[in-house]
């Protein structure tokens, strides 16, 4: 049987007890109950404009506090997935895709940059005009990569607290399903028509430029929030040809 006489219960026992007790002291000293019955009923009236506070104020900022504790473990998250899949995919794409190079200047990430330069590189990254090469070679390496990560990528989208970043879910099902597409191929890539290759290229432009995307925000996150922690991605930074864990100045 489900326990009673928890120490909420006995605290209310002991509130209500000493709420009585008082009234009582008033009585047996004025021997007032109009003035008892006046200030009780004002009481309670002014109650519903405590719960109004509550309701308005308080619980909004416990709803925030949740909020921020929510985008915490939600950029561990992204964190994880960078570190374990997204700088090697985002090196890997890079290959593919041409002119790379001039998305790389925009977007090379430095650790003096300001919020004014990651709002600059999101805009470069959204207009960059992704166009994907593709050899049968380089899909049977991407295959064998993203194959490994396939069970960390479905861990990742059974997290029920990644549906709060709506931008990180769509990346996530981008590269799932290009992974996808690479499996049910059954690495057999040579001699596909041609229709196939567009359809594949529009599948990873789609998974990278969302990548390099993700990759910024994210960046500018830590920029914010854990310097520490940027310090070192801007110098691993996979978009930066020149990048390197070493710190020279």
């Amino acid at each position: 049987m489900k326990r009673i006489w928890t120490w909420q219960f006995s605290v209310t026992l002991i509130l209500i007890g000493a709420s009585v007790l008082t009234y009582m002291i008033h009585y047996l000293l004025f021997r007032d109950l109009r003035q008892i019955f006046y200030y009780l009923i004002e009481d309670i009236a002014s109650l519903f404009l405590y719960v109004l506070l509550v309701i308005l104020f308080i619980e909004r900022l416990l709803a925030q506090r949740e909020k921020r504790a929510l985008l915490k473990k939600l950029n561990m998250a992204i964190g994880t997935f960078f570190s374990e899949v997204g700088l090697d995919l985002l090196k890997r794409f890079s290959v593919l895709i041409e002119k790379a190079e001039v998305l790389e200047r925009q977007v090379a990430i430095s650790p003096r940059w300001n919020k004014k330069e990651f709002e600059a590189a999101m805009a470069a990254a959204r207009d960059f005009n992704y166009q994907v090469r593709l050899t049968p070679a380089q899909l049977a390496e991407l295959d064998n990569f993203m194959g490994g990560k396939r069970t960390f990528l479905l861990r990742l989208l059974e997290n029920p607290n990644l549906l709060e970043h709506e931008r990180f879910t769509d990346l996530l099902w981008a590269v799932f399903h290009a992974s996808e597409e690479l499996t049910f191929r059954e690495k057999n890539f040579e001699g596909l028509p041609e229709s196939d290759y567009e359809h594949l290229a529009g599948d990873l432009k789609r998974a990278y430029s969302q990548l390099v995307s993700e990759w910024i925000a994210y960046n500018s996150h830590l920029k914010e929030s854990y310097p520490y922690l940027f310090s070192l991605t801007a110098r691993v930074n996979p978009l930066n040809p020149q990048s390197s864990p070493i710190v020279r100045t």
